[in-house]
């Protein structure tokens, strides 16, 4: 059974006349009798009920008509599928992110994938940055959003966001008054640290600023998640520097204010292998990793390490 022949059956079948199924399919009529014949021969049945008036579908016809609109509906969709996966507009992207990502840039981009890439399913997968960087590495997931990058050969990473570092404090703080908050009134102050551990890409970024500044704060705990650290800056601990998308978790009785220290922010980077064979993941990365990116802060991509 050939779906030439389904095509066949299906045109006779609802003009039930064999010349205008032969005029819609663009043929002559004896070459479509031909296909009838051969269509009846392999299934064992018959089709049509003919005589020199009238040609009427049979009790087998009726019930083969419903399964052979099916099955070329279904081939049909079938091949857009590989057509639309072959271009990366259909197929499956697993991707690795932080719980800060999580806060305003993830979100944006599922958003914007949903959008330009309908088709595309994309599985999330949230846990630490350690460990974000084992899963990319042993390939149990496509991608991952992460403020530092596996320094591996096979590795690209595109920069998507830089986001200012902010000053978190409590709503009573006299630092409130201020519109800008230099870190040089942060000397001596109370403050939230992350963990040198979970949290030591922001940690390492705080304390170099500190050191740069000869600003020495009064260090009173440290916190391995965002959102923990703004919970003890309510509870009136002290002040703690978080980046920016952390107001989305608007914790109430804690402020933010703008520091007035330059180059202080945090970067979020994409990072994929560069051999793979996953066009939704070549098409996520033209059309959707683009938005927030490097391209609107003039910041280059980081180059393929090998």
């Amino acid at each position: 059974m050939e779906f030439r022949q389904l095509e066949c059956f299906i045109a006779v079948a609802e003009e039930l006349h064999f010349g205008r199924a032969a005029e819609r399919l663009c043929m002559t009529q004896p070459p479509l009798s031909r296909q009838i014949q051969l269509l009846e021969q392999d299934l064992g049945v018959t089709l049509f009920e003919r005589n020199s008036r009238q040609v009427l579908l049979s009790a087998a016809g009726r019930h083969f008509l419903r399964d052979a609109r099916h099955l070329l509906e279904y081939s049909a969709r079938a091949a857009a599928t590989a057509r639309r996966t072959s271009g990366g507009e259909a197929g499956h992207i697993t991707l690795g992110f932080t719980a800060v990502a999580a806060y305003r840039l993830m979100p944006s981009m599922i958003m914007r994938a949903r959008k330009l890439l309908a088709g595309v399913e994309i599985q999330l997968r949230e846990t630490v940055s350690t460990d974000l960087e084992r899963l990319l590495l042993a390939r149990e997931v496509d991608a991952i959003l992460a403020r530092s990058i596996p320094h591996q050969t096979g590795i690209e990473a595109r920069l998507i966001e830089r986001e200012p570092l902010v000053l978190a404090l409590p709503a009573h703080s006299s630092l409130c008054e201020h519109a800008t908050v230099p870190l040089r009134l942060l000397q001596g102050q109370p403050f939230v640290l992350y963990s040198p551990r979970e949290g030591k890409y922001f940690y390492d970024r705080i304390v170099g600023a500190f050191g740069l500044a000869d600003v020495q704060p009064d260090y009173v705990q440290r916190a391995g998640q965002t959102h923990t650290l703004l919970a003890l800056v309510r509870a009136g601990l002290g002040v703690g520097i978080v980046p920016d998308s952390a107001r989305e978790l608007r914790f109430e009785g804690v402020e933010f204010r703008p520091i007035g220290q330059r180059d202080l922010y945090a970067d979020m980077y994409l990072a994929w292998h560069t051999h793979h064979d996953n066009p939704a993941l070549d098409a996520f990365l033209q059309r959707v990793a683009v938005e927030g990116g490097a391209s609107d802060h003039g910041l280059p991509p980081r180059p393929a390490l090998g």
